[in-house]
């Protein structure tokens, strides 16, 4: 772990910006408790951005999750009375802060290696920058070998990105809005073959055009897979304004840290999260 945080460390004091090295630490909250038996998502009714009046597509599917499921994945911003839900606030407000100054409104999430806890990260950040009633959130699960926000987040639809790019399907069809206000989500239901050569495909870079251009106040966070897994990161950032490298406590060496940060030398890197850390890390004020 000590080794980690050096290499976070380094890769942080080597950014010009020094706004780049105040990410909050997020803990592993999979032994907090969560409440939130009441949370099923009543919410029956399309999602529209707060007094900008733009719409969302009219099909847009809105369906229930259960807060079980979403407690044993670990997806709390939800809930404010969670002890961590706060963390992603803190980090929600640092990002947005510095994608405003540049005009960005792509975001991509990855990390070093595997089991790192991006897709965590990524959900709840996203659920947290839609509670903002001047922003809405669409997370597109772009990790085409190992895609996992269906099911992270419990959802179970028959259509996903896989017949968007197939072009079985329009767009309006495959999005879901998962019963929280203001957040979409564009799923992938099975792996893709060929993920690099589809990733830098024009469809794909025209599909991100449009993600980002729609609507003047949404957030389009892209799940993506590990730098180091292959060249699918280094294909499509390119087409992203900015991105944000989750780092899991444990799960990578300083060595990874390092390469996974000279693979991102020619992309807008907001900053680093270090996941999963041991540390007590508490809100006092709380």
């Amino acid at each position: 772990m000590e080794r980690i945080k050096l290499a976070i460390e380094k890769a942080k004091a080597a950014e010009s910006d020094s706004s780049r090295s105040d990410a909050p630490r997020l803990r592993d909250s999979s032994d907090s408790g969560v409440s939130g038996g009441d949370h099923k998502a009543a919410v029956r009714r399309e999602v529209a951005g707060d007094d900008l009046g733009s719409m969302q597509y009219s099909k847009t599917a809105v369906v229930s999750l259960d807060a079980i499921h979403l407690e044993r994945h670990r997806i709390i911003a939800h809930q404010k009375s969670h002890p961590d839900s706060w963390a992603f606030d803190v980090l929600r407000t640092q990002v947005l802060q510095k994608m405003d100054e540049n005009g960005w409104r792509t975001l991509a999430i990855t990390s070093p290696s595997v089991e790192s806890g991006k897709t965590v990260v990524s959900i709840n950040l996203a659920i947290s920058i839609a509670q903002l009633t001047n922003r809405t959130a669409l997370l597109v699960d772009f990790d085409l070998r190992r895609p996992s926000v269906a099911r992270s987040l419990g959802l179970n639809r028959s259509l996903s990105l896989n017949d968007l790019l197939s072009e079985r399907v329009d767009m309006d069809e495959v999005l879901v809005n998962p019963g929280i206000e203001r957040f979409v989500v564009l799923p992938t239901n099975q792996p893709v073959t060929g993920a690099s050569e589809v990733l830098s495909s024009s469809r794909v870079g025209n599909l991100i055009g449009d993600l980002r251009e729609r609507y003047a106040d949404r957030i389009v966070i892209f799940d993506l897979p590990p730098v180091l897994a292959a060249d699918d990161v280094m294909t499509v950032l390119p087409r992203i304004d900015c991105v944000l490298m989750v780092v899991g406590s444990g799960m990578s060496t300083q060595s990874e840290v390092e390469e996974a940060m000279n693979r991102l030398s020619k992309a807008n890197l907001l900053g680093v999260v270090l996941n999963k850390d041991e540390a007590q890390v508490q809100n006092a004020y709380y």
